[in-house]
């Protein structure tokens, strides 16, 4: 192994580091909310400054994780008179159902509810609407292609 790609080695697990040390998840589910109050980010946007992640491995949470998890489900149009409803968890998670995380699976169940569930790997992560291609897997791209780059050199 050459300097260079020692140097690009060592570049990218000072930035994966973290990853080692837990990882923090928003938990919340549209099915506690009370009084009408949105704050799950069911039918509205989810904000961040109105809820704390917590330590998936921590007393705080509800359940043990390595990794985050948002759960959407929502109705056929037409299920209930004002159209449809909607509930969305998020939460810190142990098993992908994919084996993969920065994916969404998703499916309908025999009611005709629509369900998915996205699974990510950085801090605080579940928190958007769609969950986008991690940073981490970015750095990871890079490195090897840098890599590459400099046994070229």
């Amino acid at each position: 192994m050459n300097q260079k790609t020692f140097l690009l080695l060592c570049i990218y697990l000072f930035f994966n580091l973290e990853e080692a040390t837990g990882i923090r998840c928003y938990q919340c589910s549209s099915t506690e909310d009370i009084n009408g109050e949105d704050n799950c980010g069911a039918y509205e946007d989810f904000h961040r400054e109105k809820h704390v992640a917590v330590e998936c491995n921590s007393d705080e949470s509800k359940s043990p994780g390595t990794f985050c998890m948002k759960i959407t489900q929502q109705s056929p149009r037409g299920f209930i008179w004002d159209g449809r409803w909607r509930e969305v968890r998020r939460e810190c998670a142990s098993v992908a159902e994919s084996g993969v995380t920065g994916v969404c699976n998703f499916g309908v169940l025999q009611n005709g509810v629509y369900w998915e569930k996205c699974y990510c790997s950085t801090d605080g992560c579940n928190s958007a609407v769609k969950l986008n291609f991690e940073f981490n897997s970015i750095i990871f791209i890079l490195s090897l292609a840098l890599t590459q780059y400099a046994l070229l050199i």
